[in-house]
């Protein structure tokens, strides 16, 4: 929790916004008052009243300006919690996420992104295995019928939060068996000493359907984006075909354009 000082000013700072929103939300519909809360700290944070990485009040003292007890108030937050948009720090406190900025001007990797952030990614292996190519995976990666290729199925974490469903599609004449692979598959792209050189990608959004949504602990429904990813050698060769699905309320995905010179 913050202290008392700090705390006095947040809310004197916040206060007019907040109670103006959570009125708002109440005048607007009927639903339990957790719900006009957590919508009401939603609609903050998308306008910008809370900043990434600012500091909540506590359950006392938002629980004090808006007249809630602090069963609602605990309540809405961990529901905002589940979506991603706000993280809890073992004594120290409720603060609005990060989102997690990725360039699509630079090749990186799902490990160097959370990384240059400080964060810790981890790897769960839904599925690995070694399989005959299919005809789509064989145009994906140019490779002739019948040829083997490493699949692997992960579910992609940082700091224990979900935060993308990957399925990638290696030749295996890059990766000969599916262990190889422990957490990062450019990791071991550079024990082998292979260094992609450019990918070609592309994104739309999506919603997760129901099993996605289990395995990334969010609704039904919420929102996405799905990336598809083939990543090429200097000589040509394609050496990843990947189908990424990440959570939308956590990702920014920026690129910087250029204007072609006037002849």
């Amino acid at each position: 929790m913050l202290p008392p000082v700090v705390c006095d000013w947040y809310l004197f700072a916040m206060q007019p916004y907040l109670v103006s929103e959570f009125r708002r939300q109440s005048d607007a519909r009927r639903a339990p008052a957790y719900q006009h809360l957590r919508r009401s700290l939603q609609h903050a944070i998308e306008n910008g009243e809370l900043t990434a990485g600012q500091a909540l009040p506590g359950e006392r003292e938002l629980g004090k300006l808006l007249d809630l007890s602090r069963v609602t108030v605990r309540k809405a937050i961990a529901g905002l919690v589940a979506d991603g948009l706000l993280v809890q720090r073992q004594g120290a406190g409720t603060f609005v996420a990060e989102r997690i900025v990725k360039s699509f001007s630079r090749l990186t990797s799902f490990t160097d992104d959370l990384r240059a952030r400080g964060l810790d990614p981890r790897s769960t292996f839904l599925e690995r295995s070694l399989g005959e190519v299919t005809p789509e995976e064989a145009m994906a990666l140019n490779l002739s019928p019948g040829a083997g290729v490493i699949r692997y199925y992960r579910l992609r974490t940082a700091d224990g939060v979900a935060l993308a469903l990957e399925r990638t599609v290696v030749p295996a004449s890059v990766i000969a068996h599916p262990d190889f692979v422990e957490n990062s598959l450019y990791e071991a792209f550079a024990k082998l000493g292979i260094q992609p050189a450019r990918a070609l990608q592309r994104l739309r959004a999506i919603a997760f359907d129901a099993e996605q949504a289990r395995l990334m602990n969010l609704p039904e429904g919420a929102p996405g984006l799905f990336i598809e990813r083939r990543t090429f050698l200097d000589d040509g060769r394609v050496v990843e075909f990947t189908r990424s699905f990440y959570r939308g309320d956590a990702y920014d995905f920026v690129a910087e354009l250029q204007s072609e010179p006037t002849p």
